[in-house]
């Protein structure tokens, strides 16, 4: 008898440890940790209006593929604004000196990450290096400024139509 509960006991660990794995697995597969050592990356800074929900970690994405993610956000104490800096993997560094940056949300409420859209290639255009800005970028929307302007306009509206029966 003592040995048959040894040996459910033996099996119910192993389902348990099991079970264990397979979560901490699916907790990478979301967090979207591919390798958890540092590999070969160049920096990249960019500065924005505004971040909106921009947070260190977020990813940089090509087309949809990620190429890197954001290092640092910071404040430009001249001028007063945001200024991320990226690190960008290595074997991504064919980008042109005209390529833009710009924060868009996956999904409707999904998290924000950072566009990198590669610019034209000239005959004399330089490629992007470690520690160069990129000059073209394009802040985040904020949900509360579009429903604040579009609140606006509605109001706007109704009393210009107000002042025309008058």
């Amino acid at each position: 008898m003592m040995q048959k509960n040894r040996k459910i006991e033996l099996w119910v660990g192993s389902f348990v440890l099991a079970g264990i794995c397979a979560i901490l697995v699916m907790i990478f597969q979301v967090a979207d940790v591919k390798n958890l050592g540092s590999s070969d990356t160049y920096t990249l800074k960019a500065e924005f209006d505004n971040i909106g929900g921009l947070k260190v970690r977020s990813p940089v994405k090509v087309g949809g593929v990620v190429v890197g993610r954001v290092t640092n956000i910071g404040l430009n104490s001249d001028s007063m604004v945001p200024v991320v800096t990226v690190a960008i993997n290595a074997t991504y560094d064919k980008f042109p000196d005209t390529s833009s940056l710009k924060i868009l949300t996956s999904g409707l409420i999904g998290e924000q990450y950072l566009s990198l859209t590669p610019g034209f290639i000239f005959d004399d255009e330089k490629m992007l290096q470690d520690g160069d800005y990129v000059e073209d970028t394009k802040s985040a929307l904020v949900l509360e400024d579009l429903i604040g302007q579009f609140l606006y306009s509605v109001g706007g509206d109704s009393q210009k139509e107000g002042d025309k029966n008058d």
